[in-house]
This record gives C-alpha cells, structure tokens and sequence, in this order.
C-alpha cells in the first residue's frame, strides 16, 4: 500500500514537473495560434485591412532550425497586432482569444524554403504610449507546443529606450528590426531561429 501511494505521488509529481516545463514558459493567449479553424494555411497570408491602412507593410522572414542554417519547414506562425488607432480592433461577434487579439491577425504555414509571408500595414502604438509598436508573433513547430517569440518593433520609434532593448530576451532572434522600402510596401524582415533562447527547449 505504502508502495502504491508513493507511486501516485510521484506520478503526481512529475505531471506537474511537466506542466511546469512549458516550452517558453507560461504564455497567455499561445493557444490563439490553434484558432485558424479550417482555414487552409500556406507560406503567405493577407490581413484585413491591408487594402485599405497605410503605411502597407510586408512581414516576411525565413523559419530556420536549431542550427540557425537549415530552413524550418510545417512551423506556423500566427501575427496580430493594432490598427492605426494603437487598439485591438474588434466586430463584436468573435469568439475566443479574438476578442483580446482582435480581428488583424493571421496564420502562415512555412514550406521547405521555410519562408514565411504577411501582408499588412504598420500598427500605431498604444493611445498610453506606454509601449513601442509592435507585432506580435507566436509559432508552433511540428510535434511541438505553441511558444511566443520577441514580437517585431521598429528601428527609430522613439519608445524604443534602452531599458526596453535590455528587456528582450531575443527568444529566435532579435525583433527590433529596420524597416526597409521596396515597391511601395515598407518590408520587415524577421528572421525566426527555432528553441534560440526559448526557455524549456528540448
């Protein structure tokens, strides 16, 4: 019997011990990833207003593996972030983490080039101003749980002080990033470097 409750106690223990080894540690609204629904997703994706919100910008990258070489394919990657007006914009029907995230946001899904495209535009910061703007980016690797990763902030925004450079931990790389011109469209290009410095990577 002693053997018995020791075991349960144990096997308690180590579930647990697992929940508590999250990949990237603990993450509210990861599991927003998983709301694509029966969307098929392939390398590129369009978010809502697009069209219509300037300046239009192109989110775009190349997904790499561990060894920071190879291209990554099968990783998704999920993007939101606010519209012109620094908020989550919402239409009052969604459901789940929409109705946090709002309603731009997207999924891509990377092929064996690893490559990995949205269209969008620039979002404003916060009417706070108590944050640079950003996009925030969470990814989930085959056979692996979703992880968020440093969202992208632009070179040259003001808000960007050097406590707030110190603050990030460069999770799959840096996401302070120089927007760059090309055909109309301003292009940040953020590299994703899968398990670099993700907490619990295995």
């Amino acid at each position: 019997m002693k053997k018995l409750t020791y075991t349960l106690i144990m096997l308690g223990f180590m579930t647990l011990n697992s929940q508590a080894q999250t990949i990237g540690g603990p993450c509210e609204g990861c599991e927003a990833l998983l709301e694509y629904g029966n969307k098929h997703l392939t390398a590129v994706d369009t978010l809502p207003e697009f069209e219509t919100a300037q300046p239009q910008m192109v989110v775009t990258g190349t997904v790499f593996q561990s060894d920071v070489k190879t291209p990554a394919a099968g990783v998704i990657v999920y993007a939101y972030h606010t519209n012109r007006d620094g908020i989550y914009p919402t239409k009052g029907n969604e459901k789940g983490w929409a109705r946090r995230h709002g309603y731009i946001r997207g999924w891509t899904k990377t092929g064996e080039d690893g490559r990995y495209t949205f269209y969008t535009f620039r979002p404003e910061t916060y009417p706070s101003r108590s944050e640079p703007a950003h996009v925030h980016l969470t990814i989930k690797e085959p056979n692996k749980q979703e992880y968020w990763i440093d969202s992208i902030l632009f070179e040259g925004d003001p808000l960007i002080t050097e406590k707030v450079r110190k603050s990030k931990g460069n999770r799959c790389g840096s996401g302070i990033i120089e927007l760059q011109q090309k055909d109309g469209y301003l292009i940040a290009n953020r590299d994703i470097y899968l398990g670099l410095n993700i907490p619990n990577y295995h």
